[in-house]
């Protein structure tokens, strides 16, 4: 899954000592994140300049190393890329240098390329209480059998609009904006 797009070094935040042992709460170090609009001609053409495939089924994500694109709706996804180096002027570098591929590869074809890098920050939840502590906020049921590995979905924590993926049995990347992430790490801490 996801694995190389969020190797990358994350600050560790603290969460409730009731919380079971092994379950942390870590945000991501930074990621160049777009939002791409455009029909399924669009989205195969910007998946290939992308370097991950834009999944047309709904609620899918696809990953490819340091890539993952996720399904947000019929004719709109999330794409996320993790710099080779760390730091701000990584993150723009490669942010104008995918920006000038896709539209080059879109050429005339109509869409819509959004920079959003500044705009999210990814809280990652990984352990065995990670669905029960989501589910103190999030109403959707996290079994696997209901919300399986590589699923996402846009949806609300309490009053917070995030993306929330599930990348592994016990691991979930939560998207938001950056303003709502303190919101959003001070209720898990406190479930």
């Amino acid at each position: 899954m996801p694995d190389a797009l969020f190797h990358a070094p994350a600050e560790t935040l603290a969460l409730s000592p009731l919380v079971g042992a092994g379950t942390t709460l870590r945000r991501a170090a930074p990621l160049v994140r777009f939002v791409f609009r455009g029909d399924a001609a669009a989205a195969a053409k910007a998946g290939a300049a992308f370097g991950a495939a834009l999944p047309q089924s709904p609620l899918a994500a696809e990953s490819s190393g340091e890539r993952a694109a996720l399904w947000q709706g019929p004719d709109e996804w999330l794409l996320l890329a993790r710099p080779s180096t760390e730091g701000p002027q990584a993150v723009d570098a490669l942010a104008r240098s995918l920006a000038g591929e896709i539209a080059a590869a879109l050429g005339a074809t109509p869409h819509s390329l959004v920079d959003v890098s500044e705009r999210n920050v990814a809280l990652l939840l990984e352990g065995p209480d990670a669905a029960d502590l989501l589910n103190a906020h999030v109403f959707l049921d996290l079994d696997p059998a209901a919300f399986p590995v590589g699923m996402v979905t846009r949806t609300l924590f309490t009053k917070a609009e995030i993306v929330l993926w599930r990348t592994g049995e016990q691991n979930f990347a939560v998207e938001c904006w950056s303003s709502f992430a303190p919101y959003v790490e001070g209720h898990l801490a406190e479930a």
